[in-house]
């Protein structure tokens, strides 16, 4: 039995969670990865057990986060990463990992613990973590995987977009694949909805991430999901990257950043340099601050600033190297305000007693345009699919971002005839993923 949640109700649906047209006796020889923005997923079937394999403290997500400790001298993941850094150890916090794919940063490198570390190394440990955790769970070594991508790792760059995938790739033989393949995350999480299905359906897949929103418009039903060939079934594809990530940045240069000096003024009326505050509003930015020639910059700064106030928060924070600390609570304001009016910051690492109300209409306002480009994408994709909007029978949302209400409103106000259908946000395209591993390997 699988259970939906569907404009605030719960649908169950009365089906079995596995394909039972292609499960064998034996598990899958292959696992479906979802290395993700914010949150990472393995999915892998196996008779009688759950897709997605448990990867920290029995929980089926790792946060994509490492922490290089240096007080103690050894290299954690996920929550353990997130609770070492918050318990203030020194060290060197990274997060946002899949963002580098497609930048030019990949080929850059960062200094942890008095050496160079390449970004790409990184992109291994990572990948390699991710993969031993599924083998412990599993009991087994996987040498065969479908990784979801998602629609666009860059926007209007083919090129970009087809060097960020053979990133992946490499990464994910070196850390010992040794067969490697690719889904769209919309996709994957189109299969897993499908498992549920009693009929055909016309679904909008809506999968908004940490880094990316993509679409897929796909038409699924319990008779389709035996063929192995869907590409008749696939009507259209579509994607931006515009992810959660996005929506903490602008909310925290709106909402957070001024408090720091962001658009105040220096004695000559210009304004205070705006790269330091975008970097500290950018996830995989933020270390970008922490270097001495910036520091040196910020005392040139402080002595001709009009806001010295805000400017030693600003230079507390760096000092402290607070930045991700910063940005938790800015994602931490954003979930809350996606289901009240209002939210309070506590800030007493800035200064304190300190503490700022954040509301939802200054989230609104600031991600506007975000929501208006997603707005815009869905729209081009329904038009190239070359059908009336009356037609899609269900909105399926997916990704930690998609409860972001505004977005969602937008999205629905295109389909009038759609029900919105909520999976699970974090674990959906996991398990699509390893419904297509089996299909592809067996």
């Amino acid at each position: 039995m699988k259970n939906w949640t569907i404009a605030g109700q719960v649908l169950t649906i009365r089906a079995p969670l596995l394909l039972t047209h292609t499960m064998s006796l034996t598990p899958a020889r292959a696992c479906g990865i979802d290395f993700g923005t914010s949150n990472s997923t393995t999915g892998w079937l196996r008779p009688g057990g759950d897709t997605l394999l448990r990867l920290e403290d029995g929980k089926v997500t790792l946060p994509s986060v490492v922490f290089f400790n240096a007080e103690e001298d050894h290299t954690c993941f996920g929550r353990q990463a997130l609770a070492e850094y918050l318990d203030g150890y020194e060290g060197r916090l990274m997060r946002s990992l899949k963002s580098l794919l497609g930048s030019s940063l990949i080929d850059g490198q960062t200094e942890v613990a008095g050496r160079a570390l390449s970004f790409r190394e990184l992109l291994q440990r990572f990948i390699g973590e991710l993969k031993h955790r599924a083998e412990r769970d599993a009991g087994r070594r996987f040498d065969t995987a479908v990784f979801g991508r998602p629609v666009h790792f860059v926007d209007d760059d083919p090129e970009a977009d087809a060097r960020a995938e053979a990133t992946l790739a490499d990464t994910a033989r070196a850390v010992g694949f040794k067969e490697v393949s690719f889904q769209f995350e919309p996709i994957a999480a189109a299969f897993h909805y499908e498992q549920g299905l009693d009929r055909e359906e016309l679904v909008l897949i809506a999968d908004i991430g940490g880094g990316t929103s993509d679409f897929s418009l796909v038409r699924l039903s319990p008779e389709r999901a035996r063929t192995s060939e869907r590409r008749e079934d696939l009507l259209a594809n579509g994607g931006v990257h515009i992810g959660g990530t996005d929506f903490d940045k602008y909310l925290s240069l709106a909402g957070v950043m001024p408090l720091l000096g962001y658009r105040t003024r220096l004695k000559n009326n210009a304004e205070v340099p705006s790269s330091y505050y975008f970097n500290l509003a950018t996830w995989h930015t933020i270390n970008f601050n922490y270097t001495r020639k910036i520091w040196m910059e910020l005392q040139e700064v402080y002595r001709d600033a009009q806001a010295q106030d805000a400017l030693d928060r600003l230079l507390r924070l760096i000092e402290r190297r607070d930045g991700h600390w910063l940005a938790l609570q800015v994602e931490e304001a954003k979930i809350a305000l996606s289901s009240a009016p209002q939210t309070l910051l506590t800030l007493d690492r800035l200064e304190a007693g300190f503490a700022q109300t954040i509301e939802s209409a200054t989230f609104d306002e600031a991600t506007d345009k975000l929501v208006s480009d997603v707005e815009a994408t869905v729209s081009a994709l329904i038009t190239d699919a070359g059908v009336g909007r009356e037609q899609i029978d269900t909105i399926f949302f997916t990704g930690g971002s998609s409860g972001i209400p505004s977005l969602r409103r937008r999205i629905a106000a295109l389909l009038p005839n759609a029900r919105p259908v909520e999976g699970d946000l974090f674990g959906s395209i996991g398990a699509g993923l390893a419904v297509e591993a089996l299909r592809r390997y067996g």
